[in-house]
């Protein structure tokens, strides 16, 4: 694999792992103000 490539990688590697700390915990949220509101 030439360096380009990685360098292409990698940097689509981090732009997803900084999404996925973003929306993990927003999805979390979401799920429990869901489970709240049916529960009641």
């Amino acid at each position: 694999m030439a360096s380009h490539d990685m360098k292409s990688a990698e940097r689509t590697y981090g732009g997803f792992i900084s999404m996925l700390k973003w929306s993990v915990p927003v999805i979390a949220v979401i799920a429990l103000i869901v489970i709240a509101m049916i529960s009641n």
